[in-house]
């Protein structure tokens, strides 16, 4: 085995780990002993010793002969990979108001809290405008940025240009080029940015 990290921030170590326990709890809620579940996997009892003690990878085939053979789906053996993952719930009303330098009254910023993962950071915030007639600050910043329209017409600008947004549409951007509202032609304007910029080393 190697110790490369998988796609969702665990190692092949970690996936070894978890399919062998959940090879034993299989096996034992069936009340079989190690050779009598090889026997009836059709696979080796050292091979079913080194699953279940993580010291192994086993292949699709072999996989499928003991979900077979233990009588789940296979993938019951995966079963824990994601259970240590955080949740990031922020409920209505309890939204935290960021102050932007720049922004006046009538530009209300509500955080929505942020996930931190092992490669990434995503950032999203709820954006409420209702002065038509203010000078609105452009913003720059790490990562990309998504923006969905939920209420309002509005022109964005990004680095020279501009572009008009209505309800329902969508926008992505790189944060690096200056960006942020240019003028609201229906008001008020509400809309839902993500940011999402590669955590710290």
């Amino acid at each position: 085995m190697n110790d490369s990290t998988q796609g969702h921030g665990f190692t092949a170590e970690d996936v070894c780990r978890v399919v062998g326990e959940r090879v034993r709890d299989a096996r034992h809620s069936l009340g079989l002993t190690m050779a009598e579940f090889a026997e009836a996997a059709h696979i080796s009892l050292g091979m079913v010793s080194k699953i279940e003690h993580g010291q192994t990878s086993p292949s699709l085939s072999t996989m499928t002969r003991l979900a077979h053979a233990a009588k789940v789906p296979i993938t019951a053996f995966f079963r824990g990979l994601d259970e240590e993952h955080d949740v990031v719930i922020v409920r209505a009303g309890e939204r935290m108001e960021i102050l932007h330098e720049g922004t006046k009254s009538g530009h209300v910023y509500e955080d929505l809290g942020s996930l931190r993962g092992p490669k990434r950071i995503i950032e999203p915030m709820m954006v409420t405008l209702e002065s038509s007639d203010d000078i609105f600050p452009l913003f720059q910043h790490e990562g990309v940025e998504f923006l969905h329209m939920l209420e309002g017409v509005m022109e964005y600008g990004y680095g020279p240009n501009s572009y008009r947004l209505e309800v329902g549409d969508t926008m992505q951007i790189h944060g690096e080029v200056a960006h942020g509202p240019v003028s609201l032609i229906d008001v008020p304007v509400r809309f839902m940015t993500v940011k999402v910029f590669a955590a710290p080393e």
